[in-house]
């Protein structure tokens, strides 16, 4: 079977062209290599899956016949991917949900205020104070 009718199979992507982009954009590996859509899997074989800014590591046990239920996924692949992985994608949120978010307006009295209050601590000129001592 195709490796990007597959993906599509297992409900790794929600279309089949979804997923012939993501193999042609190298987000997709068998057995550590970059694939094109139409490589050939066989059970056995460890798929990587960059998605959602995670690399999915899927072990496949078996082809399915075609587009499967989501409670039946459990039955042709096992998902490797190690918890470290998901753990940097909650710090990753944190880290974002820190700063403001892009289109929001213009910024706030208190934005305004911590620039002003970080330009005033940041002197551009410290050799004119040496100068005047």
């Amino acid at each position: 079977m195709r490796v990007d009718k597959f993906l599509w199979c297992v409900r790794y992507f929600k279309t089949r062209s979804i997923a012939t982009n993501a193999c042609k954009q190298g987000k997709v590996k068998v057995d550590g290599a970059n694939v094109k859509p139409s490589k050939e899997i066989f059970p056995n074989d460890k798929l990587t899956v960059r998605k959602n800014q995670i690399d999915y590591q899927i072990e496949v046990l078996d082809l399915p016949p075609s587009r499967v239920g989501a409670k039946l996924v459990n039955l042709y692949i096992i998902d490797v991917t190690p918890k470290e992985a998901f753990e940097k994608l909650e710090l990753l949120k944190y880290s974002k949900d820190y700063y403001r978010k892009k289109g929001t307006g213009r910024p706030t009295k208190k934005d305004r205020r911590d620039i002003d209050d970080w330009f005033e601590n940041t002197d551009p000129n410290p050799d004119e104070k040496d100068k005047e001592a």
